[in-house]
């Protein structure tokens, strides 16, 4: 289980909270859903919970882990892909997904194994070799996805992971978030693709202004908002949080 305890993160400069007291718990074998509006907290939030950044309050936990304590532990078994390519250029993907392995510990038979499946699952396999500089758009977010699952670790972390990608990519990554949960790990991913995180997640979190201000499951909104779509939940809830302000 992966829970996130009264994050609260404020910006140097700030006096006023990016995320305040926010607390959630991501089950095994699930895929979460975050969103919100542009400016909500959603990326401070990501952020915070890879160790990207630092934050005021609260903590994050690993089964039990905690970040603040022992971070190299739980950093080991995230995987993150981000809103933007964060991959050393001057390498071919090849070797930018060794480094990756090498960092991670992977065994050289199984790291073999693995990069083979997921560079003919996104049409890779004939541009590894060639210099990261040379990808177009989409060819890096598939090599950033191929590194942040190749050490399989136990949660996936995903933000706005479909920008860029062919439909085909799209759907096989759709795929391997599915059975990624289906093995009992966690799934964090964060889109503003209202419609692929209702069909594709278990549950969801909105956040809004920095706070969290509802979870609940797929099922759970579809009993209680029969004639409403979750873009139409989205916008009515997070018009109320405007409107409270």
């Amino acid at each position: 289980m992966f829970q996130i305890n009264n994050l609260t993160k404020i910006y140097a400069g700030s006096s006023k909270p990016s995320v305040e007291n926010l607390s959630l718990e991501i089950n095994d074998g699930e895929i979460f859903g975050f969103i919100g509006p542009n400016g909500a907290g959603k990326s401070t939030t990501i952020k915070c919970i890879t160790s990207i950044i630092g934050f005021n309050e609260g903590s994050v936990v690993l089964d039990g882990v905690s970040l603040k304590e022992n971070p190299n532990a739980v950093k080991s078994q995230i995987g993150y892909v981000s809103d933007d390519h964060v991959l050393y250029e001057g390498l071919t993907g090849v070797e930018y997904i060794n480094f990756i392995c090498d960092v991670f510990n992977v065994p050289s038979a199984l790291r073999e194994e693995r990069l083979n499946k997921y560079l003919e699952m996104f049409s890779l396999d004939q541009a590894v070799k060639n210099q990261i500089s040379s990808y177009s758009h989409g060819m890096k977010q598939k090599l950033n996805i191929i590194g942040a699952l190749i050490h399989e670790p136990k949660v996936w972390i995903l933000d706005e992971p479909m920008t860029g990608l062919d439909p085909k990519s799209a759907y096989n990554l759709k795929t391997l978030m599915r059975e990624h949960a289906d093995k009992g790990n966690c799934v964090f991913f964060s889109s503003h693709v209202l419609d692929v995180v209702e069909k594709i997640c278990d549950r969801i979190g909105i956040i809004d202004d920095g706070h969290l201000i509802t979870t609940c499951t797929i099922s759970q909104l579809k009993d209680r908002n029969r004639d409403s779509s979750l873009e139409e939940l989205f916008l009515k809830l997070t018009e109320d949080t405007a409107n409270a302000l």
